[in-house]
Parts: C-alpha cells; sequence; structure tokens
C-alpha cells in the first residue's frame, strides 16, 4: 500500500506541474464522460417515463388480454364464467373486466356526456394508476347504493374540486338516474383530455350502466408469459369451439425496448468522441514523457525499477482522466437531474427515479480505461529509456 500511495501521490505531483499541457485534453475527457453518462441516465429516464405511460395505457409487464369473436357472441355470463374458470386453474391472483360507456354527469355548469370505463379492483395495479388525491377502489365500493368514481383531473376540475373527505356527490341523470361518490382523482392522460371516470364493474350493474365494448386482462408474470399465453388460449378455444378464442399480450414489452436502438446509437457517439479525448490525452503523454527523459534516467541511476517508472507514469494519465472523469460524472447527473429536463424527458412521471448508479460506474469505469490505455504506451517508452542516454540528454 505504501507504494501504491506513493505513486498516486507522485502521479499527482506531476499533474499540478504539468497541468497546462494536459488541461485541454482532460476537458476533452470530462465532456465525453459527462456525454456519455448523460445518455445513459436520460435514457433510463426515458426509459421510465414511457414504462409509465405505456403501463398506464396497456397494462404492466406481462399483461394479456383473453377475446372471443365468432358468428354469434357469447353472452356476458358465459365470457365471465369462462373468465373466473381460467383464473382458478391457472392461479391468477390480478384481472379486470375493462368496459367503456358514456355517461351523462350533472356539473354545476349543466349535464356533460364523460366517457366512463368500468373496471375491477385490479384495473389500479395492471394499468398503474397514479392517484392525485383520494384513493382507488376497495373491496366493498362494489356494493355502495350511491356508487364510487374515480374520476380524472378535468372531472374534478368541471365539478369544482369538492373536499374529497367530505364523500361529495355527483348526480348521473338519465333513464336511470343515480348519484356517485367520488373517492378519489388521478392525472389527466394529455392537457387537452376531456373528463372521464373510472367505475367499478358492480357499481355500473346497480345504476344500469351497460359497456358499448368490454375486454378480460390477466396480470401474469413476464417469464411465463409466453406458455401461460398459448396455454390460456388452448383452454378458452376449447370452450368455445367454433369461435375464434385467444389470449395475447398487450403491454409494451411485447415489442421490445422501443429505446434500445437509439440509445445505443447515441452511446456509440458519445463512445467516439471519448476515443477522441484519449487520443489527445496519449498525445500528451507522450510530450510530457519526452522532456522527462533525463529525470526519469536519474531515477533509474537511483535504483527505481522498470516496474515503479511503468506505473509511475502510467497512473500520472490514469490519475488525471480519473479526475476528469468525476468532473464529468458530476456534471451529468447535475444535467439530468435538472427539474426542467425530468419534465421534459419524463413528463408523465409523477415521482423521477434516481440517478442510476451503474450510469456514474460506466462513466467513471471509462475515463480510468481511457487514462491507462492512454498512459500504456508512453509508460513503455519510458521503461525503454538508457540511464547513460537519458543522463546525457
Amino acid at each position: 500500500m505504501t507504494g501504491f500511495v506513493s505513486t498516486l501521490v507522485e502521479a499527482w505531483q506531476e499533474l499540478r506541474i504539468n497541468k497546462v499541457r494536459i488541461l485541454l485534453a482532460l476537458l476533452g475527457v470530462a465532456l465525453s464522460v459527462a456525454a456519455l453518462t448523460s445518455v445513459v441516465g436520460l435514457g433510463n429516464l426515458a426509459r421510465e417515463g414511457i414504462k409509465a405511460q405505456s403501463e398506464r395505457d396497456q397494462g404492466r409487464v406481462a399483461t394479456v388480454s383473453l377475446s372471443v369473436n365468432g358468428p354469434s357472441t357469447p353472452s356476458a355470463e358465459q365470457l365471465d364464467k369462462a373468465y373466473e374458470g381460467i383464473k382458478q386453474r391457472f392461479g391468477i391472483t390480478t384481472s379486470t373486466h375493462v368496459g367503456r360507456a358514456q355517461a351523462g354527469f350533472q356539473f354545476p355548469r349543466g349535464v356533460t356526456s364523460v366517457e366512463v370505463t368500468m373496471v375491477d379492483i385490479g384495473y389500479g395495479i395492471i394499468h398503474r394508476v397514479p392517484l392525485l388525491q383520494g384513493s382507488w377502489f376497495a373491496a366493498d365500493d362494489g356494493q355502495r347504493l350511491a356508487p364510487a368514481v374515480v374520476v380524472s383531473e378535468a372531472f374534478y376540475d368541471r365539478a369544482g374540486r369538492p373536499n374529497l373527505t367530505t364523500q361529495p356527490t355527483v348526480s348521473i341523470p338519465g333513464d336511470q338516474p343515480a348519484t356517485a361518490v367520488i373517492i378519489g382523482v388521478v392525472p389527466n392522460v394529455h392537457e387537452m383530455a376531456p373528463p372521464s371516470a373510472f367505475i367499478l364493474t358492480d357499481g355500473a350493474k346497480l345504476i344500469g350502466m351497460r359497456p358499448q365494448m368490454s375486454e378480460f386482462k390477466m396480470w401474469v408474470g413476464e417469464a411465463q408469459a409466453g406458455p401461460l399465453t398459448a396455454a390460456i388460449s388452448a383452454d378458452l378455444q376449447s370452450q368455445f369451439p367454433g369461435m375464434y378464442a385467444q389470449a395475447q399480450r398487450v403491454d409494451y414489452a411485447a415489442w421490445g425496448d422501443p429505446l434500445g436502438p437509439t440509445q445505443w446509437i447515441v452511446g456509440g457517439i458519445a463512445g467516439l468522441v471519448l476515443l477522441l479525448g484519449a487520443v489527445g490525452m496519449l498525445n500528451i503523454s507522450m510530450v510530457t514523457v519526452r522532456y522527462r527523459v533525463r529525470e526519469i534516467g536519474i531515477r533509474r541511476s537511483f535504483g527505481a525499477t522498470s516496474g515503479r517508472i511503468f506505473f509511475g507514469v502510467m497512473m500520472e494519465s490514469v490519475v488525471a482522466t480519473a479526475v476528469a472523469g468525476l468532473a464529468g460524472v458530476m456534471l451529468a447527473i447535475a444535467v439530468v437531474k435538472n427539474p426542467w429536463i425530468e419534465s421534459k424527458v419524463a413528463p408523465g412521471l409523477s415521482e423521477h427515479p434516481a440517478f442510476p448508479i451503474e450510469a456514474a460506474l460506466l462513466g467513471f469505469g471509462a475515463a480510468v480505461l481511457v487514462g491507462a490505455l492512454a498512459g500504456a504506451i508512453p509508460a513503455l517508452v519510458a521503461v525503454r529509456v538508457k540511464v547513460i542516454d537519458a543522463i546525457r540528454f
């Protein structure tokens, strides 16, 4: 450890002496590391944003949708019985019906037609529904005489933003008038989204609301999604002969990583920039060693071994690029964790993830590797210096 620490101290002293020569090369290395680290960090942030939005729209990895089509449409009771049987046989714990309907709601400024999504409790888990206020549905909400609804922020604004702790109600006029209780508020899908609401399937049946379209979704493990999808399709087909029955994945990951190719391309460009910085560092190191030939010869005459000379010269580059890499990583963290950058790269996230440690380690490791490669050739040149020739230099 004494030899290692002394070599580090010696390398740092040499960097202080030759700092003007290597400053521009180190600046290039620092910017390259910052670019490389930022690419990984921004890619991770964008992936989380896309994942959150995709899971909100299509379901978590892996979500399987069941459908039965044919000359005649099976009754809702037949489909529910088939779906419940599949859940029990395959041990599915999280599932939901998803139905769409239009219903009029009485707001302070009049009746407005609202898109209502009829769901089960598992929908909140499968679609990773974020809540701004209140809560998602509970097990006993389906038995309410006044059905519970979870509304969008646009709906909540149209209703006058009432206090949810007082269990505010909203009227549903029509052939079967009803009163619903607002229990939660979710973000709008986009800025100009119209009012929308969620209601439990059982609650919708109590007030006579019928879906215009319906599907059944299940959340299964990604590792077993393939075999399960094939087995469930065969099971469902056997229950409805003569019809086209299938189970298929509908989550975004079923088609691969949408950001992977782009991140690899940008990362490759950052790697080329880092390579150019390494070439600049190599040139500066070669010039520095050439001016230190006499010093190296004197050290060899006092007993410095070839290994000590090699390690000392190479560590000068390693220490320099390590410092530059640390500065580049800190710059990348400052850029990626900037609130404005986060809001633009991942607008769908309410809570942004921490800066990925693998990105910081990749940037710092790349800087150290560049230093080692840029210092190895000058170190070999320094080792080949003969003592008598160096003293005459």
